[in-house]
Order: structure tokens, then sequence, then C-alpha cells
């Protein structure tokens, strides 16, 4: 003997079958939570690649799978991808009629469909979801009432559209109170947010601020930098409208700056096409037809933002016109339109007839003006008999 050590080779060990389901249940679980908190923290692209080491057998998990469904269309909500994300919702909301389900998962599935039919443009049936989706809803409990708090949310974004003013700024405001019952900050966020937009719509800028400054605080102390950079492009054309054009600018810039910081590029682009709103109102239309140019060039063919690639072919439209180049012009006008028509809002609408008419007038078409400036005024007209 040498004195060295006699390697023993054993023979391999074999898991017991439930040892190795109860390490897959482990890791699918720990995956899909990573997934959800992915989605919590807005990093859609990273979620669809976590949820892709998912694989969850429907009828021995279906709880499990109605979560990965869940997470999965909110993810590609929010990337544009919304015909998947309907066809995700639609499985969903099959699987959830199920009897190992509440009707506060139904309701759930219901809001996320509702949501991904208002970014379509499909204002009634996203109501009427929100509605089913409420109906459902078992008050009383923490997690109802943040579910509630969402409904409310984005229902109030469906009746803006509508300019439903008044039922706009109920949801909005039954959004913030329930989300302050459950000390939700997020939620808060969101709830101070759209009431800050329905008061702008109605004209009210100085309470539309007071709820924008509150929003971007909360948001920013949060780390919530999404709902930051939003609110700093809301403040940014807040500012502007109360008089400030410096301060509308630093905000917008700096709205810019942190939307591409956290690789949002639509929302970068939102804050450009601000931008050029201020520029052309400040008498810059180079400006403006630049920067509202870069900004379709961002948002290119993104369905979940037809009313900003509206506004910014828009404003690019009147940049050409203040620089006498009234065909473009007008082409401009007809992208906006139509984008306009699709999402079923007559405010838009009537800007973009207005801008037509601006177009022809400056053509010399005195008629065909005042009959786009009538059928404008015709459009947000509430008295008819």
């Amino acid at each position: 003997m040498d004195g060295a050590a006699t390697l023993q080779v054993l023979p391999p060990v074999t898991p017991h079958p439930a040892e190795l389901a109860r390490t897959g249940v482990a890791e699918t679980a720990a995956a899909l939570a990573f997934a959800e908190r992915l989605v919590g923290e807005q990093l859609y692209a990273e979620a669809l690649v976590a949820l892709g080491e998912v694989h969850v057998p429907v009828v021995s998990a279906p709880e499990t799978a109605l979560r990965v469904l869940l997470c999965e269309a909110w993810a590609r909500m929010y990337l544009g991808q919304l015909d998947a994300a309907v066809s995700t919702l639609e499985r969903a909301r099959a699987l959830a009629e199920g009897a190992a389900f509440t009707d506060l998962d139904r309701a759930e599935t219901l809001f996320r469909l509702g949501a991904c039919r208002f970014q379509l443009s499909r204002i009634p049936n996203a109501v009427s979801l929100f509605a089913a989706a409420l109906a459902l809803v078992p008050e009383g409990s923490v997690t109802g009432d943040r579910l509630r708090a969402r409904i409310f949310d984005w229902r109030s974004r469906c009746y803006q559209l509508q300019r439903e003013w008044e039922a706009a700024q109920v949801d909005a405001e039954r959004s913030l109170e329930l989300a302050k019952s459950v000390n939700d900050e997020r939620l808060i966020v969101l709830g101070e947010m759209q009431c800050s937009i329905v008061a702008e719509r109605r004209g009210d800028w100085l309470l539309a601020r007071f709820y924008g400054e509150r929003a971007s605080t909360l948001a920013e102390e949060i780390g919530d930098r999404q709902a930051h950079a939003r609110m700093l492009n809301n403040l940014g054309g807040l500012s502007f409208l109360l008089g400030d054009s410096a301060k509308a600018v630093a905000y917008l810039k700096d709205s810019f700056a942190l939307s591409l910081e956290i690789g949002n590029d639509a929302d970068a682009a939102q804050a450009v096409s601000s931008l050029a709103q201020v520029h052309l109102r400040s008498g810059a239309p180079q400006l403006a037809e630049e920067q509202s140019r870069h900004a379709l060039s961002i948002l290119d063919s993104r369905e979940d933002f037809r009313d900003e690639r509206g506004n910014a072919h828009l404003v690019l439209g009147r940049a050409l016109l203040a620089q006498s180049r009234v065909d473009e012009a007008m082409t401009e006008f007809s992208a906006a339109e139509w984008l306009y028509q699709a999402m079923g809002s007559a405010s838009h609408l009537a800007a973009a007839w207005i801008a037509q008419g601006d177009g022809y007038r400056s053509g010399g078409d005195l008629e065909a003006a005042s009959t786009l400036y009538r059928r404008a005024a015709e459009s947000l007209q509430d008295f008819h008999f």
C-alpha cells in the first residue's frame, strides 16, 4: 500500500418519481413568481422570457395555468402584441369558467380582457367587460378592493374617450378612494393620474396639476419609474397650458430621458410628441416637424398608441402648414383622422376636422373649411332637440 486513498465509485442514485415531481413544481412556482414580479416592475419582455421556462399542465394544475396565462397576456398587452394578448386571455376566460375557480378569478380575467379591448379602441366592449367584472368582485376584501380600484381606473379611461366626463370623474375618484383604503401606493399613483387627466380635459388645469404633482412625487418615492415618466409628460403639458413654457420643456425632457433609461421607447415617443406640440405653439415649426416625425418613427404601427400617433400626425401637419406646405399638411391631417376614427373619440376627430378646415382655408377654399368647422362643432354638440 502506498498510503493513497482508494476511490470508491458508487452507482448513481435515481430520485424517486415523487421527489422529481416536487422539484418540478417548485421550479415552476419559482419561475412563475419571478415572471409576475418582472411584470410588476414593467419589465415585460423579460417576463415573457421567464415564462418560456414555465410548463404547466392545465388538467393537473389549473390555478397555476391561469396565472401563467394572465401574466403572459398582460406582458404582451404592454408590448403592443394585442392580438396575441387577447387570444391568451380568451383561453384564460374559458379556463376560469371551471369549478376550480372563484368569481374573483373570473373577474380578474374579464378585467384584463377589457383592458386589451380598450387598447384596441373597442370601447363599448371594454365598458361591458369592466361592468361584468365589477359584478363578480366580492366587496370587503383587500384583494377584491384592489381589483375594483384597477377596474374603475380603466373604465374611467373609456368614459374619457366617450366624453362622459361625470362618469369618468366618478370612476377616477372611486379608484383613488379604493386604492387609499387598501393602502396600495402604486394604485394611488394611478388613481391620482386619472383624476389629473379628467381635470385637465374638463379645463381645470390647476386641479389637474395638483393631482399630477402628487402622483409624480409618490411614483418617484416608491420607485415606479414608468408612472413617474408618464406623469412628468403630463405635467409638461399642464405647465405649458398654465403659461410656463420653460418648465414644460424641462418636464418633457426629463420624461423623455427617464423613459429611455427604463427602455420604454413608446413613452419616450410621447414625450417627444409633447415637445413638438410645445415648440409648434411657441413658433418653431421646423423643430416641431423634426420632433413629431421622430415620435412617429418610434411609435410606428403600435395599435395601443393610436391616440399619440394621431396627435403626432396632427402636430406634424400643423408644423407643415405653418411652413406653407399645404398638401403635405393635409396628408398628415388625414392620417390623424383615420387613427381617431378607429378610436371612436369625438374630441379627437373634431381636432382633426378643425385642422383640415385650417388647411382648406390656407389654400383659399373657404366653403370646404366652413363645412369641416361645422362638422367639428356638431360632433361636440350635446344639445340636439
